[in-house]
């Protein structure tokens, strides 16, 4: 049975070169301010890797930093998502992948659950239906 320190988080698609861009820091000082954010108003923030031009060696900087924390969850819906937490609690790594395995979405969200993780209303609803009609028979 493999351990949390066989996961291996990845940064790929924001990687444009293989230099430093100096956009790490940055990117852990705007971590910083949405954990305050959190913390003040609840408020979550999602911030698009993909988007941002990062190097390797900032990429390697900013996994340094981050880490990687106790919980990871894989959700397979029309491809697969790993959802793993950093070190630093309230900060998770999330990856979406098409079903062919290409990875199409990659992003740090800062916030007490990942919003994909939370059970949407109409599935709680259908789940309850569901239980109370096998309880009825």
């Amino acid at each position: 049975m493999s351990g949390l320190k066989d996961i291996k988080v990845r940064l790929e698609g924001a990687v444009v070169q293989e230099e430093r861009t100096e956009n790490a820091l940055p990117l852990l000082h705007e971590i910083r301010h949405a954990l305050a954010l959190l913390l003040e108003t609840g408020e979550a923030t999602v911030i698009d890797l993909r988007s941002l031009p990062l190097g390797t060696m900032d990429a390697e900087q900013l996994l340094q930093v981050l880490g990687q924390g106790e919980i990871q969850a894989q959700l397979d819906s029309l491809g697969k998502s790993l959802i793993q937490e950093t070190r630093i609690p309230g900060v998770w790594f999330i990856e979406h992948f098409n079903i062919e395995e290409r990875l199409v979405g990659q992003s740090i969200e800062v916030t007490f659950i990942p919003t994909i993780l939370k059970s949407q209303p109409e599935d709680v609803r259908k789940g309850f239906l569901r239980l109370t009609a096998q309880l009825e028979e």
